[in-house]
Protein backbone atom coordinates (compact mmCIF):
# COMPACT_ATOMS: atom_id res chain seq x y z
CA UNK A 1 0.00 0.00 0.00
CA UNK A 2 2.17 3.08 -1.33
CA UNK A 3 1.22 6.63 -0.58
CA UNK A 4 1.97 9.66 -1.96
CA UNK A 5 3.45 11.69 0.92
CA UNK A 6 4.50 14.14 -1.38
CA UNK A 7 1.10 15.15 -2.33
CA UNK A 8 -1.28 14.19 0.20
CA UNK A 9 -4.95 13.96 -0.43
CA UNK A 10 -6.49 17.46 1.04
CA UNK A 11 -8.00 20.78 -0.02
CA UNK A 12 -6.29 22.28 -3.06
CA UNK A 13 -5.20 25.67 -1.54
CA UNK A 14 -3.06 24.41 1.18
CA UNK A 15 0.30 24.87 0.76
CA UNK A 16 1.75 21.14 2.13
CA UNK A 17 5.52 22.04 1.00
CA UNK A 18 5.57 24.96 3.45
CA UNK A 19 3.26 23.39 5.61
CA UNK A 20 6.07 20.75 5.94
CA UNK A 21 8.93 23.33 6.26
CA UNK A 22 7.17 25.28 9.17
CA UNK A 23 6.35 22.00 11.34
CA UNK A 24 10.27 21.10 10.64
CA UNK A 25 10.93 24.32 12.00
CA UNK A 26 9.05 24.28 15.04
CA UNK A 27 9.97 20.72 15.96
CA UNK A 28 13.92 21.73 15.64
CA UNK A 29 12.91 25.08 17.78
CA UNK A 30 11.38 23.02 20.63
CA UNK A 31 14.67 20.96 20.74
CA UNK A 32 17.10 23.49 20.62
CA UNK A 33 14.54 25.23 23.68
CA UNK A 34 14.52 22.26 25.42
CA UNK A 35 18.04 21.60 25.54
CA UNK A 36 18.79 25.43 26.72
CA UNK A 37 16.38 25.08 29.53
CA UNK A 38 17.88 21.48 30.33
CA UNK A 39 21.38 23.72 30.04
CA UNK A 40 20.41 26.14 32.37
CA UNK A 41 19.10 23.92 34.48
CA UNK A 42 22.47 21.80 35.05
CA UNK A 43 24.15 25.62 35.40
CA UNK A 44 22.33 26.30 38.39
CA UNK A 45 22.75 22.95 39.78
CA UNK A 46 26.94 23.46 39.34
CA UNK A 47 26.40 27.19 40.79
CA UNK A 48 24.59 25.86 43.90
CA UNK A 49 27.23 23.15 44.54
Amino acid sequence: MAEDHAHPAGHPAMDYDEHEKTYQLFLKLIKYSAIGAIGILILLALVTI
